[in-house]
């Protein structure tokens, strides 16, 4: 097999691997909620998943750094090199956050969980990116499923932020919406479900026709 296909593999496994660790912390954790509870928690200071879920998502940052270097090599198309250069990036900035766990029962504000989400953010706006112009590099029908997974982002996203500024106006203090853990689930899967498409896809164009 090429090193280019298993590069390519690297983006299937990233996704399996980051949503299998999520379901199985999270059914690992007595009394966890997914509705409610951050998938960040899994992952905090004080879980009892942390050790486990800290490796695992080790070996999923290598994958999306290998996944990134497989679409930046693929093509000399510009969309596509800009694409992987973000997955890249996703990969790079997940290993940044390891000294930057989120704490639990700790406020919101602290240093440690301020740069815990400053990074989040960062990575969600690299997906959305990477979405953006990945769309544009692999024919129509993938143009169609990638502005449909950004619009389901971006409303996830908006619906987050419409009720978390609801409860502080109700409550006068910083605090992650009702159903946090399902709206934000929702964007993770469908973000992690568009890498594993984008990698069947450019397997199938590799196998076939490769893109210019």
């Amino acid at each position: 097999m090429k090193v280019q296909n298993l590069l390519l593999i690297c983006g299937i496994l990233a996704s399996l691997l980051y949503i299998g660790t999520d379901i199985l912390a999270g059914m690992l954790w007595e009394g966890y909620n997914f509705i409610d509870q951050a998938v960040s928690e899994l992952s905090a200071i004080g879980a009892p998943t942390r050790p486990f879920v800290v490796m695992l998502l080790l070996v999923y940052d290598v994958l999306m750094i290998a996944f990134g270097i497989g679409v930046w090599t693929y093509s000399r198309r510009r969309a596509l090199r800009i694409t992987g250069g973000l997955l890249l990036g996703i990969g790079v900035v997940g290993f940044l956050g390891i000294p930057f766990p989120l704490q639990l029962g700790a406020p919101e504000a602290t240093f440690i969980n301020t740069i815990h989400s400053l990074l989040a953010g960062v990575v969600v706006l690299f997906f959305l990116l990477a979405i953006g112009f990945g769309a544009f590099a692999c024919g129509k029908r993938f143009r169609i499923y990638s502005t449909i997974t950004i619009l389901i982002l971006l409303v996830v996203g908006t619906v987050s932020a419409v009720m978390s500024a609801s409860r502080i106006l109700r409550e006068g203090f910083i605090t992650p919406p009702q159903w946090f853990g399902l709206i934000e689930r929702i964007d993770i899967y469908c973000s992690m479900l568009w890498v594993a498409v984008l990698a069947i896809v450019l397997l199938w164009s590799e196998k076939n026709t490769k893109l210019d």
